[in-house]
């Protein structure tokens, strides 16, 4: 396992929809295990493929909080939103790929998921709570969508400027 540069936006990548993995190859396995590694690290608690310059259908997350309680890692090949709830819940949303920014997003508050597992099976789970609101962010990814794309213009190019003045921060260091 090693961990992988996140991409921090604007970069194209993160404005592509990501490739569906065809089969459950030792690569993606690495794959999985290096995005779980840079997540934790990060720390964050989900992670899609693009976010590290990978255009594959893959994401992980894992939504225990708690330090105490046991990590609940979650690996999602190709997921597919099957069924989301009338319901909506606002949630306060950050994203590696855009640190230290935050805002509320509206959102389904359940949502049925079905993806390939690491075991190369159909899987599928009812999400709700935040878990619903990462698994959404995360697909969202996969799609080339981000968090700030639910947000006002004038409030998504404040914070567009906030990381490229980030990034020239970043290069000169």
């Amino acid at each position: 396992m090693s961990l992988r540069p996140i991409l921090i936006h604007p970069d194209p990548r993160l404005k592509k929809v990501a490739t569906p993995v065809a089969e459950v190859t030792d690569d993606i396995r690495r794959l999985a295990d290096d995005m779980l590694e840079t997540m934790y690290d990060a720390p964050g608690i989900g992670l899609a493929a693009p976010q590290v310059g990978v255009m594959d259908r893959v994401l992980v997350m894992d939504c225990v909080k708690d330090p105490e309680a046991t990590p609940d890692p979650m690996v999602l090949i190709n997921p597919e939103i099957v069924e989301v709830s009338e319901a909506m819940n606002v949630y306060e949303e950050g994203c590696l790929s855009i640190p230290e920014q935050y805002a509320e997003v509206e959102r389904p508050a359940e949502v049925s998921v079905k993806w390939l597992g690491l075991d190369g099976k159909t899987h599928s789970e009812h999400f709700d709570g935040l878990w619903a609101t990462c698994v959404q962010h995360e697909i969202d990814h996969l799609n080339g969508k981000l968090f700030i794309d639910y947000l006002k213009p004038l409030k998504r190019q404040m914070i567009t400027r906030k990381m490229v003045k980030l990034k020239r921060e970043l290069a000169r260091a």
